[in-house]
């Protein structure tokens, strides 16, 4: 069977609740729990959390909470490997026969449905451990300069000084949506930045990480733009 997992802890800190903060007019988790309902590509949806209020709006979107997730498992240190071996190896201890399993993060309200399915095939048709969101740096990072003690400039890479943009290859990174991978690499915790793993690529306007009030401001102006006008979502007063 093929699974979505969505981390979902209760403690947030820089954005408090923001797993389930109205997002557009409706908790920030639904739009994660929508797109995999409308994939199509899932058994099942689940969401591991260890707070009862996500748990119940989860449900109340149409996915599924059949544990809590551990003390351990739920502090600011957790890392999202060991949340996703925690809930693969309870799925197999259940006796289901877990095959593609996809973390899905619960402040991914860019994700499309589209997006799983192709991560999805490209995951089932190559021999990987991880096919996951990823975008290009919109300015080469070989010309990114960093401040010293002084607060003066300083260069990362100094000798790129003098290159022209064109001539620097082009870098990427983690969009921080959804993260394809195998029960096995799941369990085994294997890295998913590594050369058994692809990236399934983003154009820049559709990615936007959510960790602070300033992140959480543009995202909603970058959504909004992207909406039709109407929708027929559930809306949360």
């Amino acid at each position: 069977m093929n699974t979505a997992i969505i981390p979902a802890r209760g403690g947030s800190q820089r954005i408090p609740r923001k797993n389930i903060k109205l997002f557009h007019g409706r908790p920030m988790i639904a739009w994660s729990i929508q797109a995999a309902l409308d994939s199509e590509c899932f058994d099942q949806v689940l969401v591991s959390t260890d707070d009862d209020e996500i748990a119940s709006i989860a449900r109340d979107c149409g996915a599924h909470t059949p544990f809590v997730r551990p003390p351990e498992l739920s502090d600011h240190h957790s890392t999202t490997g060991a949340v996703m071996q925690h809930a693969v190896q309870w799925l197999q201890d259940q006796g289901a026969d877990v095959n593609a399993v996809c973390c899905l993060y619960a402040t991914a309200p860019f994700v499309q449905p589209g997006d799983l399915l192709q991560g999805l095939d490209l995951l089932q048709t190559q021999a990987l451990d991880y096919v996951f969101s990823a975008t290009g740096y919109g300015f080469p990072i070989q010309r990114a300069f960093q401040l010293n003690a002084n607060g003066r400039v300083q260069m990362v890479q100094p000798e790129h000084l003098l290159t022209r943009s064109q001539d620097l290859p082009e870098a990427f990174h983690d969009a921080g949506q959804f993260y394809w991978g195998t029960s096995s690499a799941w369990l085994q915790q294997k890295p998913v930045f590594c050369e058994h793993a692809i990236p399934f690529l983003l154009p820049r306007h559709r990615v936007q990480d959510i960790d602070t009030p300033q992140d959480w401001l543009r995202a909603e102006q970058l959504f909004a733009l992207q909406q039709p006008q109407t929708t027929s979502h559930k809306v949360y007063a």
